[in-house]
């Protein structure tokens, strides 16, 4: 193949090895690929995808492309990329991959621009940085659209916006908001994933530290979870009061950013909205004190005005970039704000994208099939495809539910019958 862009072709093997054991990982994923094989329900379809490179995601283009999908991948994040799984794809799949981990934002766009010369039929975007590109630059290439889909909240919150504003111009199905997605996905995945990512920067211990997560959705609530779960002091901020209020039920300490500065070692972000940590707060943190992100973009740290702020900054180590203030005091930035959880660790685990990624290929199904017929705006995952994996991955687990008997269907549906 010539058509691709990776870092190195030759670290293809090792790729393999790992793309193979997150398989084994993956059961729904598997069962649908089995029947993909057989009924080739994409045939001919030409997909570009935008999501990050990783083991769980060449399960999903190995899926797609087994149903009969002319697919295209690019990176979603410049240091999400796994470098061997890109080179596996292109070399063992024969899928063209345009990615690279590190890479700098001209070829980050670059790589999108080479997904887009697909000519693609169907999105599968994280992030919305496809689509938008599409909206803005290539809109040529809107004529052929037939629909898309759409992984994460950010990417969400951009279409919605778009549908909002008349300016989305097919169908796109929000896989982000699957209840199979956002309660497994978004909860226990990036709780453990970005504890992994912090842990692996930085090596410090959880214990006894004040950790403070801004944002109680889905995300928030994993990661407040899994830091209590390491021994850590749980500090929620949060701009929404139903949340709040939930956290504070949940036994966690909630407060204002601006007070939570004061005592806070850990800082990371999970909100999706931008300058959730800007100058005022970094003119307040402790020496020592360390920052991510772990939502889809690194605008939820004001990292232009901490490098104004700072009269020195060094690489301390892979991934820790420590700023010095006029002061004395010391931030430290993990994976230059960027998604800690695949800028320093592997994601989440292949167990819980299973979930995701057979949301996304059974809703590409459900566009294929259903694209005449949806208007341009963005969709839930249909309720019957969402119950459909969750039996799956029960299913995978070797774990078996009850069924309600006729007698009880009745009842349920009867208004009749009281006490």
């Amino acid at each position: 193949m010539e058509n691709y862009d990776v870092n190195d072709i030759k670290l293809a093997e090792g790729g393999r090895r790992r793309i193979e054991w997150a398989e084994r990982e993956m059961p729904v994923l598997r069962l649908i690929k089995e029947r993909f094989k057989s009924e080739r329900p994409l045939q001919g379809l030409r997909v570009s995808a935008c999501l990050h490179v990783t083991t769980e995601t060449a399960n999903l283009m190995d899926t797609l492309h087994t149903g009969g999908a002319d697919v295209v991948l690019t990176a979603s994040n410049p240091l999400s990329t796994q470098d061997d799984v890109a080179a596996c794809l292109v070399s063992h799949y024969e899928i063209p991959v345009f990615a690279r981990k590190g890479e700098d934002n001209v070829t980050y766009y670059k790589h999108i621009d080479a997904a887009l010369n697909h000519k693609p039929q169907m999105t599968m975007d994280d992030g919305a940085d496809l689509v938008s590109t599409l909206h803005k630059k290539r809109r040529d290439l809107l004529s052929e659209m037939m629909g898309g889909t759409e992984e994460t909240t950010t990417g969400v919150i951009r279409l919605r916006a778009m549908a909002a504003d008349g300016a989305l111009m097919f169908p796109v199905i929000a896989v982000n908001d699957a209840t199979t997605k956002h309660f497994f996905d978004n909860r226990y995945g990036t709780g453990q994933s970005t504890v992994d990512g912090i842990i692996r920067a930085t090596n410090v211990l959880l214990a006894g530290k004040n950790f403070v997560v801004a944002g109680y959705g889905w995300c928030g609530r994993g990661l407040a979870m899994r830091a209590r779960g390491m021994g850590a002091n749980v500090i929620v901020t949060e701009v929404d009061p139903l949340p709040a209020l939930e956290a504070v039920m949940d036994g966690f300490r909630v407060m204002p950013m601006d007070e939570a500065t004061l005592i806070g070692d850990i800082f990371v972000t999970v909100t999706g909205d931008l300058n959730v940590l800007d100058r005022q707060h970094f003119e307040k943190m402790k020496d020592g004190a360390i920052v991510a992100n772990s939502g889809h973009f690194n605008v939820e740290i004001n990292i232009p005005e901490l490098e104004k702020m700072a009269k020195d900054k060094r690489l301390v180590r892979p991934f820790v970039e420590q700023y010095e203030m006029e002061d004395g005091r010391r931030i430290n930035l993990l994976g230059e704000g960027r998604l800690i959880n695949l800028a320093a660790a592997e994601g989440h685990p292949a167990s819980v994208m299973d979930m995701s990624f057979a949301n996304q290929a059974l809703s590409l199904e459900y566009l294929m099939k259903n694209h005449d017929q949806l208007e341009k705006k963005v969709y839930g995952v249909p309720e019957e495809i969402d119950r459909q994996i969750a039996l799956l991955k029960l299913e995978g687990m070797d774990i078996h539910i009850d069924h309600l008997t006729p007698e009880q269907e009745k009842y349920l549906n009867s208004w009749e019958e009281g006490t």
